[in-house]
C-alpha cells in the first residue's frame, strides 16, 4: 500500500492523529491531513489528487458533505471512506448521494476506527482498482489520449477493441448456473476500460445498438461452445437498454442471432436496464412477449433502485429480478438491508420469479443470503469478470479436470 495517497478530514486532533498512525501501520505514508474542509481543499490544490479520501461527516461549519461534493466536481479522489458515528441509515443515504455524484464509496468507519477496519477498506480499493480501474480516471493528467475526445467516426474504428468479459453466477451449492456478459474497451494506450469510462461516449455517438449486438454475439458464441454437466448450453445474460426495444426488428434480430449460433432461446436472459421515465409502447411490449414465448428469459435489472421498478415488474413479462450490490454488501451487519432482500425473495417466490443477487463479496454476505433463501449469486467472492478463455479454464478447474479433458467444453 506504499503507493497510496490518502486524505483525512477530521476535526478532532486526537482522532486525526490516530487515523494517521493507522494508515502508517498499514504501510501508507503519503497522507494529507486536514481539520477543516477549507484546509483540505488547500492541501488538494497543492498536492493534487488522492487515491482515497477519509471524510468526517459531522463537523462545525462546512462538513464532510461539502468536501464530498468538491471531490466529485473536481475529480480529486479515486474513492471515499465515510467517517462518522451517525446512524446506519444516514451513512447509507450519504453513500448513495456520493455514488450519484460519481464517486466510489469503499464503505464507512465508525468512530473510533481500528487498524484492521482501515486495512480492509484500503485493500478493497486496491483490489477493485487492479481489476476494474487499471488506469487513472482522469486521462487528461497523463500523456495518453483522452477517449472522451474521440469523434463518432473515430469511435467506429474502436469496435475491434471492444471485448466481452463474463462473470459466473452460481447457486448456493456452488454449481455454475450461468454467466453475465460485461463489455470492456481494450484501449491500446489506456488499458482495460470499464463501461463507466466510455459508455456515455458510445451512446452519444449512436453506437449503443452496435455495441449491444456485439456483446450478444460474443455471449451466444460462448454459450454454443460451453455445455454444463447436464449437457445444456451455458446460460448467458446480456444487458439491454430500453431504447433498443424501440427498434421494430429487435425481436427478429435476437431470434436470428440465436439461430445463427445454434443456441436455444431458453439459454438467453435479456437484462432490461432501468431508464427513468421509460414507458414501453404496445408494439415494444409485443416484441418482448414474442421473445418470452420463444423461450427467452427476461430480467429486471437493479430491482429496487429505479423509481418505476414495481410498476415495470407488473407491466412486463419478467421471469427474473436482480437485486443490486447496494442491498447485498454489508447485509450481514445491516438488518434493514436483510429485510429488503428477504422481502424481495418472498415476493419473487409468490410471483414465481427467479432471483439473482449481485455484489456477493464476503463469506459474511454469503451466509446472510443463505439464511434468507436460495437465490442465484454473483460477485467477487465467487469470481470476477473474466475473458472467455479464462472462464473456460475456471469452469474446468472447478470440475477438477483440464479444459481439454472437460467433456462438456467443446
Amino acid at each position: 500500500m506504499h503507493s497510496l495517497k490518502v486524505l483525512i478530514l477530521e476535526d478532532h486532533p486526537f482522532q486525526l492523529m490516530a487515523l494517521h498512525q493507522m494508515l502508517n501501520a498499514n504501510g501508507v505514508f503519503d497522507v494529507l491531513t486536514a481539520e477543516t474542509v477549507e484546509s483540505a481543499r488547500q492541501s488538494l490544490a497543492r498536492r493534487g489528487r488522492v487515491d482515497v479520501a477519509i471524510c468526517d461527516l459531522q463537523m462545525p461549519g462546512a462538513d464532510g458533505l461539502d468536501l464530498i461534493q468538491h471531490l466529485a466536481c473536481a475529480g480529486l479522489a479515486g474513492a471515499v471512506v465515510l467517517l462518522s458515528g451517525a446512524e446506519r441509515n444516514v451513512l447509507d443515504s450519504v453513500s448513495q448521494l456520493a455514488r450519484q455524484q460519481g464517486l466510489r464509496v469503499l464503505g464507512s468507519l465508525q468512530k473510533p476506527a481500528c487498524v484492521a477496519s482501515v486495512r480492509k477498506l484500503l485493500e478493497s480499493y486496491l483490489d477493485e482498482t487492479a481489476i476494474d480501474h487499471p488506469v487513472p480516471t482522469a486521462p487528461q493528467c497523463s500523456e495518453g489520449p483522452d477517449p472522451r475526445a474521440l469523434q463518432p467516426e473515430q469511435l467506429m474504428q474502436t469496435i475491434a477493441q471492444w471485448v466481452v468479459h463474463f462473470q459466473p453466477k452460481v447457486c448456493l451449492e456452488g454449481n455454475l448456473v450461468g454467466v453475465e456478459a460485461l463489455v470492456r474497451w481494450q484501449h491500446p494506450e489506456l488499458g482495460l476500460l470499464t463501461p463507466g469510462q466510455f459508455l456515455p461516449m458510445i451512446e452519444n455517438a449512436g453506437l449503443l445498438a452496435r455495441l449491444t449486438w456485439h456483446v450478444l454475439d460474443r455471449a451466444l458464441e460462448l454459450s454454443a461452445a460451453v455445455r454444463l454437466a447436464n449437457a445444456l448450453h451455458l446460460p448467458v445474460a446480456v444487458n439491454i437498454a430500453p431504447r433498443l426495444l424501440e427498434q421494430e426488428d429487435f425481436p427478429r434480430q435476437v431470434l436470428a442471432a440465436l439461430a445463427r449460433h445454434g443456441v436455444p432461446a431458453s439459454a438467453l436472459t435479456l437484462e432490461i436496464i432501468e431508464a427513468q421515465g421509460c414507458q414501453l409502447a404496445p408494439e415494444q411490449l409485443e416484441g418482448l412477449l414474442r421473445l418470452r414465448l420463444a423461450g427467452c428469459q427476461l430480467s429486471i435489472d437493479d430491482f429496487g433502485v429505479g423509481e418505476s421498478n414495481l410498476q415495470r415488474l407488473l407491466a412486463l413479462p419478467f421471469s427474473e429480478l436482480k437485486l443490486p450490490s447496494e442491498f447485498i454488501r454489508g447485509m450481514a451487519e445491516d438488518e434493514r438491508k436483510a429485510a429488503v432482500v428477504a422481502g424481495a425473495l418472498i415476493m419473487a417466490r409468490r410471483m414465481d420469479l427467479k432471483v439473482v443477487v449481485e455484489g456477493v463479496e464476503t463469506v459474511e454476505d454469503l451466509r446472510a443470503i443463505k439464511a434468507l433463501g436460495n437465490p442465484i449469486m454473483q460477485g467477487y467472492f465467487i469470481a470476477r469478470p473474466m475473458a472467455s478463455l479464462e472462464l473456460k479454464r475456471w469452469i474446468a478447474d472447478r470440475e477438477g479436470v483440464s479444459c481439454g479433458q472437460a467433456g462438456w467444453l467443446r
